[in-house]
């Protein structure tokens, strides 16, 4: 079998099996992001190369004369918040990066705005036959992408929200086999 999803794959299948487990990390950014920072706990989203952490700053006051103006004034609550928190968060982001081995990415919302900051681009590579590429083609011919990276991050953005349901069962199907190879055989 040398190739596809046997056996043959190596230790961990889809998985890093080097990497530490990050299991714990919401908990962790929890304990450790100074009080008053967002209104709750962060969301807290952990891939193989990065741990992306996202918190709800407090609301608003007063009154906006219309929704562009309520969405500059987020926008900009979140641009302060961005600036004044900086050297911390890179602080924070050194202690979970070394704990983890994973880079920290930071994001806020406010409303209905949310901003991301300091994400990774990762790229990835992949082999595909003429159908897939002329799928890509025609995006980019058609100028819904500049490129066929660009199309095909579009193209998987699409499935993402589209398959939200089915990629949750997936990943918590994924959790349960982990947790039973963790677990091993029986044997006494």
């Amino acid at each position: 079998m040398g190739r596809g999803w046997g056996p043959a794959r190596g230790r961990g299948g889809w998985q890093q099996a080097d990497l530490p487990s990050a299991d714990d990390a919401a908990a962790w950014f929890s304990g450790r992001l100074p009080d008053g920072w967002f209104t709750g706990a962060p969301e807290v989203v952990v891939d193989r190369e990065e741990i992306l952490v996202v918190g709800t700053l407090p609301d608003l006051e007063g009154e906006f004369a219309d929704d562009a103006a309520r969405s500059a004034a987020e926008s900009g609550r979140i641009s302060r918040y961005r600036e004044q928190t900086r050297d911390e968060r890179i602080e924070i982001a050194r202690q979970a990066e070394h704990r983890y081995g994973r880079k920290v990415a930071w994001g806020a919302r406010l409303g209905g705005t949310e901003e991301l900051f300091t994400t990774l681009s990762v790229p990835v590579m992949t082999r595909l036959r003429q159908p897939e590429r002329k799928v890509l083609d025609t995006l980019v011919a058609a100028g819904v992408a500049r490129s066929r990276s660009e199309a095909l991050a579009w193209a998987v953005r699409l499935v993402g929200e589209h398959a939200d349901t089915w990629l949750g069962e997936l990943r918590e199907a994924m959790s349960k086999v982990d947790d039973l190879r963790a677990e091993g055989p029986n044997l006494g």
